[in-house]
């Protein structure tokens, strides 16, 4: 029953007109509690033992969180964080099955990310959201651009997800120079944009303003480099220029606080690559 005493008293406090946060953790022991009584007292079994209830009970858990108008005329809300430990890291197990049906979404993290370190560990291929368009204009507010650039840092990863599958078979080198670009601006963008270290002053938070200044300045290399690397100039070339690998560091070495600083880091990087194109017409 911690599951409904959890969510009940955040509903008391929902009343009194604040906005609660519930971390259910987690919703896969409740749901093997679940199972065990369910088997107890007779229940007919369902998929991997599971109650056939199993769906229902998740779904008026997680109906219970939102946004109410009090009786006293105040707002007050629920939002309600479900952890689930899936057997084996399984996604297709009932209760991670049943809980993505109901949730808009959706934190999936990697036991690969974890292990090579990378933290948050959440895996940009299997998370999801289906608030994007809910706080679009909150981001708008922010930087107009914030939409495109996300949309663009997506296809540019999952491009490279399935490049690994590639590169897994036949090497790097059996790539095209393009194709190679492709893997180093998304190694960029999960080593100087995804990865973040608590430890670190300055990267243990991220304000949105920075984070979308570091976005627009990935995205602006990919797209500069992608003319280059058309126009014949190689990966190592570009990726050896002094500015670009300063981008690693620039979310530990730039204040929250003054995020123009991504402004005059980006101009020399657009004028680094200019000129690495200019010096070679010249020759």
């Amino acid at each position: 029953v911690s599951i409904y005493t959890g969510v009940t008293i955040a509903e008391y406090y929902r009343d009194m007109g604040y906005s609660v946060a519930v971390m259910a953790d987690s919703t896969s022991r409740w749901a093997e509690a679940l199972r065990e009584l369910s088997s107890r007292l007779g229940d007919m079994p369902a998929e991997e033992g599971f109650p056939p209830y199993l769906a229902t009970r998740l779904a008026e858990f997680y109906e219970r969180a939102g946004l109410v108008e009090t009786l006293s005329g105040k707002d007050g809300d629920i939002t309600i964080i479900g952890a689930i430990s899936p057997p084996g890291g399984d996604f297709s197990e009932p209760v991670t099955q049943h809980t993505t049906r109901f949730v808009r979404c959706f934190w999936a993290l990697d036991k690969v990310l974890a292990d090579a370190r990378h933290y948050p560990s959440i895996s940009w291929i299997d998370s999801y959201t289906e608030y994007l368009h809910d706080i679009e204009q909150w981001w708008a507010n922010i930087d107009s651009e914030w939409f495109s650039a996300r949309k663009e840092a997506m296809n540019i990863l999952l491009e490279d997800h399935k490049l690994q599958q590639v590169v897994k078979l036949v090497g790097t080198d059996a790539l095209q120079p393009a194709q190679q670009f492709v893997l180093f601006v998304a190694e960029m963008l999960k080593n100087a944009f995804l990865q973040q270290n608590s430890f670190d002053p300055l990267d243990k938070y991220c304000s949105p303003e920075k984070q979308i200044k570091l976005l627009k300045t990935i995205i602006g290399l990919y797209k500069k480099g992608r003319d280059l690397v058309q126009a014949g100039f190689s990966v190592k070339e570009i990726s050896s220029l002094d500015v670009v690998s300063e981008m690693l560091r620039l979310k530990s070495v730039i204040p929250n606080k003054e995020p123009g600083k991504i402004d005059e880091y980006n101009k020399r990087l657009i004028d680094a690559l200019d000129s690495l194109k200019q010096r070679v017409k010249e020759t």
